[in-house]
């Protein structure tokens, strides 16, 4: 394996390793394939096992991106580009990085998606690791593999709530993999620093325990107190491994998701991206639609579709941000209205779970509304009488965004702020197309997932993906530069504040919310020197001078590209 350079500017001019042959060329993060000079295919033994022509790295990626175009569906070509990192990592993430936009949707979502689901159908080679209720004992002596010495970052899912599409079992890897990948693409991380791991507990899809080929433990999903040991067997082998490791928790159920990381948040540098990526890219896309609206944070009033935890994340996070802006807690919690699949949530509903309750609305708030279903205070009841200035969707319910309900925002603002962000495409709770018809051009649009630009003035007009990846690459990145312990909601503010720094629509209140796709890698420096300064502020870091940062940060950035290949230990 080769080793992270400490310092991109001063990288080792040579790179020694003592594999040779079939070795060296079954190792994804040293195999160079075509363009081992000849030299190097002297001194390693591989005269015959490659093709006589010898490749630059440019001609490779330009290669791969002509087969990969070839291909008719976009499930393909995320196989291909899955098989392609498990082969050579170098043209991987060259070929990623050199064409982000093009690819970040093939590698995630929403077509990483369809990856989770025939997982199994696609699996050809292992990549992290798969730690399976049979398998607790063996934790330990799993993770103490030479291989996994300089593990840096780790994201774990259970696989049971994948993305809108539920429990994928042992499928859900492909959302640890593909998270993983950004991390590297955008954010820089070296790939050999970088753990997928999944936590197999079972899963409750008939549809893959009744598959031949599902490669998952094919048991009932494990809950409860077992559930608990386990996860905590886990926690314990990592932090005992790697104390210094950032852990990302991905993709666990409502029930579980909350209460993991408050569980766990104060005894390892940790997050979850589903509640506070989620929360920092809502929050910062919405300060810069404030750009474009003028109605001020204090005078926002937002309905939330979808009272998880993703949707409270985002909630408990703009809360805090309206405080910071002038408003008690009191009256921050009052301008929030979540909906979930009983309706809006008021005191007394026997479902309400712990993190809801800040954002419970009092019974009396809709005492006096008419109801289109009276008992139930559904989506087109709170806005037609609470007057919402923001819809954020996270409900993974397609269609949630009614016409009626999008007309209703319409009438109500100037500019009504509408946030589909349930993903992959076939949850959204509406496309930007029929947002934008029913709202007559003048809705405000954020979605979860990539969609065809629109047309306004007779002109293309790009939809801001409110996409995590403006996130958590850079919140990882600057935790893991000035050695941040812990991980604070206050980082993730700092993170979202980045971002909308950065808006275009704050120069041009026509132009859109989100930076592109193109400025991943830059977004995402701007994101870790935040989230490094407040770490720093918070007292959660090593002794570190401000002006130290920028080069902790550039000395954890790789680049995807070849050195010359040396024998040697």
């Amino acid at each position: 394996m080769s080793a992270p350079p400490k310092n991109p500017a001063a990288q080792p001019s040579v790179l020694m390793t003592p594999l040779s042959g079939h070795l060296l060329l079954s190792d994804s993060l040293l195999n160079k394939g075509t363009a081992f000079t000849e030299q190097e295919r002297d001194e390693f033994e591989l005269h015959g096992l490659l093709p006589p022509r010898v490749a630059a790295l440019e001609d490779q990626v330009w290669r791969r991106l002509q087969v990969l175009r070839g291909f008719a569906t976009d499930v393909e070509r995320y196989a291909f580009m899955r098989d392609l990192q498990d082969t050579n990592e170098t043209v991987f993430y060259a070929l990623l990085t050199q064409n982000i936009e093009e690819l970040l949707p093939i590698v995630y979502t929403p077509t990483v998606g369809a990856g989770c689901q025939q997982f199994s159908r696609l699996f050809r080679k292992p990549r992290g690791l798969f730690l399976s209720m049979p398998q607790k004992k063996r934790i330990r002596q799993i993770l103490a593999n030479p291989h996994f010495d300089q593990t840096d970052v780790i994201v774990v899912t259970d696989g049971e709530r994948i993305l809108g599409l539920g429990d994928q079992g042992a499928g859900g890897m492909g959302i640890p993999i593909g998270k993983l990948s950004l991390y590297t693409a955008c954010g820089g991380i070296h790939p050999c620093t970088t753990l997928p791991i999944i936590l197999d507990v079972g899963t409750d899809n008939e549809e893959r325990l009744a598959d031949p080929v599902y490669i998952g433990w094919q048991c009932k999903r494990v809950r409860g107190a077992e559930y608990d040991d386990f996860v905590e067997e886990f926690i314990t082998a990592v932090t005992e491994r790697w104390p210094h490791v950032l852990l990302q928790w991905e993709d666990f159920a409502k029930s579980n998701a909350t209460r993991l990381l408050d569980r766990y948040r104060d005894r390892l540098c940790t997050f979850n991206d589903d509640i506070q990526g989620t929360a920092a890219v809502a929050t910062g896309t919405l300060l810069s639609a404030i750009a474009v609206t003028g109605v001020p944070l204090t005078e926002q009033r937002i309905a939330i579709v979808g009272a998880g935890s993703a949707g409270c994340g985002i909630a408990s996070l703009l809360m805090a941000a309206m405080v910071e802006a002038g408003l008690s807690a009191k009256d921050a919690a009052r301008r929030f209205y979540m909906v979930d699949m009983d309706g809006l949530l008021v005191d007394g509903m026997n479902s309400i779970v712990p993190f809801q309750k800040p954002f419970v609305q009092d019974r009396s708030v809709a005492a006096s509304w008419k109801l289109d279903q009276p008992g139930r205070v559904l989506l087109a009841d709170v806005v037609r009488n609470a007057k919402p200035t923001t819809l954020i969707g996270v409900s993974g319910q397609p269609g949630a965004f009614t016409e009626q309900v999008v007309r209703m925002m319409a009438e109500i603002n100037r500019r009504p702020v509408i946030f589909p962000l349930s993903n992959p495409t076939s949850r959204a709770e509406a496309t930007p197309q029929d947002l934008e018809r029913w709202s007559e051009g003048r809705a405000v649009i954020g979605t979860g997932t990539p969609f065809a630009p629109l047309m306004r003035a007779g002109k293309p007009f790009k939809v801001d993906q409110t996409n995590n990846s403006y996130i958590f690459p850079g919140v990882g990145l600057g935790a893991i530069a000035v050695q941040a312990s812990r991980i604070t909601d206050s980082m993730f503010m700092a993170a979202a504040k980045a971002l909308a720094a950065m808006s275009p629509a704050r120069n041009n209140p026509n132009g859109n919310l989100l930076p592109p796709v193109t400025e991943l890698r830059d977004i995402s420096v701007a994101v870790a020197r935040a989230v490094a300064v407040q770490a720093i502020k918070e007292g959660l870091t090593p002794e570190i001078d401000d002006d130290e940062i920028d080069a902790a940060i550039a000395a954890k950035m790789w680049t995807p590209r070849y050195l010359p290949y040396r024998r040697g230990s």
